[in-house]
């Protein structure tokens, strides 16, 4: 096979979310401000900027007015200020108000924005753009480069237009190398190529395992007597038990449309449960349906969310590069919130980067970059809020309280630390040690399949190519995870990607239906042997998120 292509930048950034675009317009501000002229491109294997990006979003606009002092006037559309905070603790009849003065600043949003993400990515691909960025939407970055010291070199896109049986078909287009003195990684919460850092450097060597949760959302247009713009509704308790963390949000935007989601933490022990369809029975609350009915579901979507904290943290840089935003795992779980971490992170990277590039270094590590996060407001943020998850995970009581006594009591001034040792994936129980679980059936009006869910987020794959969710040992899904935790792939997968299905011979086997897959990373976390691995299907395949 002949040598790929290649291109070569200054700088290389994997990913076009908030957190990478963030990245590659700073280094362009920061070259005009000191006529120090540098290359910057941007990869998203979406079919466009902001097709992949999925959040709730509450938005904090701190980070974003340091990138851009003037966005109001320069049309960023964060156009849902938020005017009321209700959280709600719910039981299956009835829901517990919390008194606006007993809020936790974590759950106070005075000053924040309701926003569709998506839209905000756009908007800031535009920026990038005008400022001289070169961006390329559809293609995936597939592999990490190293050169001979050991050093990332840049990435390679994956290539296109290969068959089923990984022969190359009539339409195939090999792979290009884009080459640069320093690549940030910016891929989000699990990213592949990130994951692959992160082992390598042992960037998370001393470090708490990263925790995740699976976000699942939808986006309602309802009845114009049922809109409240601004209006932001946060819930813990049912559909839950009390043992596994998460809870769900209800976010009033303008134009009549609510954005209503549920978080679950991946930590969760009973193999029988199924996020999406906790988040259905969410949607028939007493206190939640009204919102709902005469109203018609216009968009889903999935994603995982990294939830660590700052004890999970990585080790941010490695020779030639950086990891930024979720890729790193910046959310603060406790106030829900990542955008803003995301684009800070990318300006403190961007700001080590262009240093180092003035200084005429390349390939090295960029130690700025760590050190200015622990001098930053995100590192005193992230702070207050490094035993949020841990608490939770002792129960929702516990929870609740102690988060209420650090965060309300104490204002995050906490002089005491809490570790986790155990991977999301570690935490399965065996099948016969956990009550089973019956979800009742879709309603097709207020609560929905997975098939129909798919059919709204736009999700499209080749079917004729290599199947992305790649399994390690193909003997492993039935005699481990169907016979000792009940195939819980089937249940976690947001999708319909996974189904046991019966042979000919009325044995089980694994039967993966890729072109479902809305990328959210779950199986690749939650799988308990680690043997499913997922990796970036063509450029430009999988959901496209207009709005959310």
């Amino acid at each position: 096979m002949s040598a790929r292509e290649s291109m070569e930048y200054d700088v290389v950034v994997v990913g076009g979310g908030p957190g990478g675009l963030a990245t590659a317009i700073r280094l362009k501000q920061l070259a005009a401000e000191r006529s120090h002229e540098i290359s910057v491109c941007v990869l998203e294997k979406g079919s466009e900027i902001g097709a992949h990006i999925l959040s709730g979003a509450v938005m904090d606009p701190q980070a974003l007015t340091e990138l851009f002092p003037d966005w109001k006037n320069m049309g960023a559309p964060l156009d849902t200020p938020v005017k009321e905070d209700e959280f709600l603790f719910l039981s299956e009849t009835g829901a517990r108000k919390t008194p606006e003065w007993l809020l936790p600043e974590c759950f106070q949003n005075h000053g924040n924005y309701i926003v569709s993400l998506g839209k905000v990515a756009r908007w800031l691909g535009e920026q990038a753009e005008a400022l001289g960025v070169e961006i390329f939407p559809g293609f995936a970055a597939a592999e990490v480069l190293y050169n001979e010291q050991g050093a990332v070199r840049g990435v390679a896109t994956g290539d296109m237009g290969v068959g089923r049986d990984g022969q190359p078909t009539e339409q195939y287009q090999q792979g290009m190398e884009l080459l640069a003195k320093y690549t940030i990684f910016a891929e989000g919460a699990r990213g592949q190529l990130g994951r692959e850092l992160i082992s390598k450097f042992k960037l998370d060597q001393g470090r708490d395992p990263q925790s995740y949760g699976i976000g699942i959302k939808e986006l309602w247009e309802v009845d114009p007597s049922k809109s409240r713009p601004g209006v932001v509704v946060h819930t813990a308790g049912w559909p839950l038990d009390s043992d596994t963390y998460g809870g769900s949000f209800l976010y009033h935007l303008n134009d009549n449309l609510v954005a209503v989601g549920m978080v679950v933490g991946l930590d969760y022990a009973n193999p029988w449960i199924s996020p999406f369809e906790e988040f259905q029975r969410y949607k028939t609350h007493p206190s939640i349906r009204g919102t709902f009915e005469g109203g018609k579901r216009i968009a889903y979507g999935a994603r995982a969310i990294t939830a660590g904290g700052l004890l999970s943290l990585p080790k941010l840089v490695f020779p030639g590069g950086a990891l930024v935003g979720c890729e790193a795992g910046f959310l603060n779980a406790s106030r829900i919130k990542g955008s803003h971490a995301a684009i800070k992170s990318g300006m403190m990277a961007a700001d080590a980067a262009f240093d180092a590039l003035v200084a005429e270094r390349s390939g090295d590590e960029l130690p700025a970059y760590p050190a200015a996060f622990e001098a930053s407001w995100l590192h005193t943020e992230l702070n207050k809020a490094r035993n949020f998850k841990q608490w939770f995970k002792k129960g929702r009581t516990v929870g609740t309280l102690m988060t209420g006594i650090e965060q309300f009591v104490l204002k995050g001034n906490i002089p005491w630390t809490i570790h986790r040792t155990k991977a999301d994936h570690a935490c399965l129980q065996p099948a016969d040690q956990c009550p089973k679980i019956e979800y009742p059936k879709p309603d097709g009006v207020l609560t929905f399949d997975r098939l129909s869910s798919v059919f709204i987020s736009n999700t499209n794959h080749e079917e004729n190519q290599p199947i992305h969710l790649t399994l390690k040992d193909a003997s492993v899904p039935v005699s481990i995870n169907l016979a000792k935790y009940g195939g819980p792939e089937a249940r976690y997968c947001p999708a319909g990607v996974y189904e046991y299905v019966k042979d000919d011979n009325g044995s089980d086997r694994l039967q993966i239906n890729a072109q479902n897959c809305v990328h959210c990373k779950t199986c690749d976390i939650k799988d308990p042997t680690q043997n499913i691995v997922w990796v970036a299907p063509q450029g430009g395949e999988g959901p496209v998120y207009n709005a959310m």
